[in-house]
């Protein structure tokens, strides 16, 4: 068992391939580069450093490559780090396999075994369809207008700023902008108007519209190219609330786009709302719509009085504040009101506060060991961020049933009234001294 968790380690701090692999380790900085504007057949899988079935893969994912050199591009992509590059192709779990074609825009899901001869055969399979293709005229190889200017991008999402609709539309929005400054004659900025329509498309859907992307052509509006110091052409500018707009240093595909304007989304959101578990779409909602829900069970009211859960959930907001880039789900609930939950993720009824964090897609949990304290749930978190620390199955396999509860009033809790009792009648001396020892 050392040796597994040692072996796992050592390919999440080094990543799982290397420059003496067949495979092709890629980003957005090489994606469009390499794969969308090469004529060559790619089979791709997006992993996660700690997926363990991504771990278990490693292997064969290598011996495929190899099998395949020359004839069948193999690549990899870490969609963890690269979260733009897995969102542009729609990946939700991992590994996710997907085979770039013919039509590069729209790769197939890979949905065989995961032996490296299954995946041989599945890639010779496609690229024999590929050569039927190309000599019955279907498909003409690469075509790059397709791939930039169709692939998921559409001009419509690129918001045309001028002089006259430019203070109202960013500078008083309150959201991030990046802005593009183009010449209509200058060459770089051809090259990147697919580039930036497909970009726009992408942020406006993972952002929920609260990122955009624009341009103005500097040659019609010069008075807003000479406000913003624009000597070359194109200059993108990134304009944030009651900040002066400071300069895009990124690479220019619309993989490094996407990924710098998920950034900014990421630095700017609100963190995730902590909400109590009152029913069961509460938790059902949470735990499927992310990767993670953290949950926490806190003492029942009567044991901490409003101050001491208060403080609770303070350093639940701080912490979910300090992780809102992971796109977390943050619930908590009374000891007691979710006793199935409870049952479930092996708390059972004792040592509260109690933190757990369940990946509902695997319905596997993990339970915090530590302090519950920003300190140790911060060690707890991040070792779940790197794949490390224990796991288990959710009792049942599936979440259990949830009862619906009041919400918390905010107040001290009030012990239950009981019924009063006449002992005027009880002669409680009797007895006294008769148990038998």
């Amino acid at each position: 068992c050392t040796s597994v968790l040692g072996y796992s380690l050592v390919l999440m701090a080094q990543g799982f391939y290397s420059a003496n692999d067949d495979v092709v380790e890629l980003n957005p900085s090489n994606f469009n580069r390499e794969v969308l504007q090469s004529d060559s057949l790619w089979i791709i899988e997006f992993y996660a450093p700690w997926c363990g079935h991504c771990q278990s893969l490693t292997a064969d994912w290598k011996k495929t490559a190899t099998a395949l050199k020359g004839i069948v591009k193999v690549g990899a992509v870490d969609a963890d780090q690269h979260k733009s590059l897995g969102g542009q192709y729609g990946v939700r779990g991992f590994p996710s396999i997907k085979i770039f074609g013919a039509n590069k825009s729209k790769p197939d899901d890979y949905q065989g075994g995961r032996s490296s001869q299954a995946i041989v055969d599945a890639a010779l399979n496609t690229l024999r369809t590929l050569v039927k293709d190309r000599m019955s005229g279907r498909s003409g190889g690469s075509d790059y207008s397709r791939q930039s200017g169709g692939g998921g991008g559409s001009k419509k999402n690129v918001v045309e700023l001028t002089d006259d609709n430019f203070d109202r539309l960013v500078l008083d929005s309150g959201e991030v902008w990046l802005v593009e400054f183009f010449a209509p004659w200058c060459g770089h900025c051809k090259s990147l108007e697919p580039e930036w329509a497909a970009a726009a498309s992408a942020v406006k859907e993972q952002t929920k519209d609260k990122v955009h992307l624009g341009a103005v052509d500097a040659t019609v509006h010069q008075g807003l190219a000479s406000r913003y110091g624009v000597r070359g052409f194109p200059t993108i500018k990134i304009f944030k609330k009651g900040e002066e707009p400071e300069d895009y240093q990124g690479g220019r595909t619309r993989g490094d786009i996407i990924a710098r304007a998920l950034d900014l989304f990421s630095d700017n959101a609100a963190p995730p709302e902590l909400l109590e578990i009152l029913n069961a779409d509460v938790l059902k909602k949470t735990c499927d719509d992310y990767q993670l829900c953290v949950i926490a069970v806190l003492p029942h009211i009567l044991d901490t009085g409003a101050a001491g859960r208060n403080s609770y959930l303070e350093v639940m907001m701080k912490m979910a504040e300090k992780y809102k880039k992971k796109m977390w789900g943050w619930l908590w609930t009374e000891a007691g009101a979710q006793m199935e939950l409870e049952a479930s993720l092996g708390i059972g009824g004792f040592g509260y506060p109690a933190m757990t964090a369940i990946n509902a897609r695997k319905m596997k949990f993990a339970l915090l060991k530590g302090s519950f304290s920003e300190t140790g749930i911060h060690e707890f978190l991040r070792d779940l961020s790197v794949g490390r620390g224990s796991t288990a199955t959710v009792g049942g396999g599936a979440l259990p049933k949830i009862n619906s509860v009041d919400a918390w009033d905010g107040k001290d809790g009030e012990l239950p009234v009981e019924d009063d009792y006449d002992l005027s009648d009880v002669d409680l001396d009797d007895d006294i001294g008769k148990e038998e020892l």
